[in-house]
């Protein structure tokens, strides 16, 4: 079947988007979950009092501890995971110059 196309016409859920002040992060890894992957590490974060996992290839992130944050994220049952590649920080224009 061609890309981007769906079967039935259900409205895909929109992305839930998580931002505010880093207060936690915690670092897990590296974990090899097959022969020939690269090593994941898992990040555990903290931000505005909820709690988010986080699962990547890179041995650090971009972010550090008090620093203004801006992700998307989905909710399972297993908590909230931050989607790959959506965590960084949220730039505040009247503070750009």
């Amino acid at each position: 079947m061609a890309g981007g196309f769906r079967r039935g016409n259900r409205q895909r859920l929109p992305k839930l988007e998580g931002r505010g002040e880093l207060q936690s992060l915690e670092r897990e890894g590296p974990f090899k979950e097959w022969l020939g992957m690269p090593d994941l590490y898992r990040y555990h974060l903290v931000v505005e009092g909820e709690k988010y996992s986080y699962q990547t290839e890179d041995g650090e992130v971009p972010v550090t501890v008090g620093d203004k944050v801006v992700f998307r994220y989905k909710e399972t049952k297993g908590g909230n995971w931050i989607d790959r590649n959506s965590l960084g920080k949220a730039i505040d224009p009247s503070e750009y110059q």
